[in-house]
């Protein structure tokens, strides 16, 4: 009885965990260059005298997945798509230097290039920033180039260039702000040629279809371990019973 308990206590604990993480997958479904979470359940054994029969239900991150999202064009003059193994350096909130799929960039009132959260856009020399201009373009290789204000079409002038990383996925570490950082001993080096894919976005590679029966198969499994709790209660109160009628 004691050994059922154990099971769907902690088997009840770690779906709420694993519900957690699928919720948030479902909420970043329309999120622009999300990288779905993955977790998995398996067994912990616990150590210490007379628990050898017990044993721990564990939900464990297992990374995310590195499958691209779907490429929609969008004309947008500061939408960038980033290409394979390519990821745009930004300064995270703590100052670090992070990395980001999310291409929808834009200019704000400080003229100051960033990403839809906003979080600075970094160049080869740190954050980028937009003199005033008539229009704003960026190429396939990551050059911020703009027509100044008060200039004719014809002039162009070259600002800096977006700071595009090569990097694979066991280069990566995602960050519990959901940003990607390099993983411990790791180097990236900044990534050479076409390394965006101008006037597109990437979508979010979350299946909703999928996701959304997880989320289904998480709440019957959450409600059958409780389900298995109360059983556990109910036979022990009949145990109960039974010895003070003995």
């Amino acid at each position: 009885m004691d050994r059922a308990l154990y099971v769907g206590m902690s088997g009840a604990m770690q779906t709420l965990v694993a519900q957690t993480a699928n919720s948030h997958n479902l909420a970043n479904a329309s999120t622009t260059g999300f990288r779905a979470q993955l977790v998995d359940a398996q067994s912990a054994a616990i150590a210490g005298p007379g628990l050898a029969s017990r044993v721990n239900a564990q939900v464990l991150d297992q990374g995310w997945d590195a499958s691209n999202g779907a490429i929609t064009e969008t004309g947008g003059p500061l939408d960038i798509a980033l290409r394979d193994n390519k990821w745009l350096a930004v300064q995270a909130p703590d100052g670090s230097e992070a990395y980001t799929r999310a291409g929808d960039l834009h200019v704000d009132a400080y003229g100051q290039l960033q990403t839809s959260s906003g979080l600075a856009v970094l160049g080869d020399s740190g954050p980028l920033s937009v003199p005033p201009n008539s229009s704003v373009s960026i190429a396939s290789d990551g050059t911020l180039s703009i027509v100044p204000a008060g200039q004719g079409p014809n002039t162009l002038s070259v600002v800096g260039r977006l700071r595009v990383v090569n990097a694979t996925p066991a280069d990566l570490g995602r960050g519990s702000d959901g940003l990607m950082r390099a993983a411990a001993g790791v180097t990236l080096d900044s990534a050479a040629g076409e390394t965006v894919i101008p006037g597109a976005l990437e979508g979010s590679n979350v299946n909703m279809a999928g996701t959304m029966v997880t989320m289904i198969q998480l709440a019957r499994q959450f409600d059958l371990q409780t389900k298995l709790m109360k059983t556990v209660e109910d036979n022990a109160s009949a145990s109960s019973s039974l010895l003070k009628m003995s």
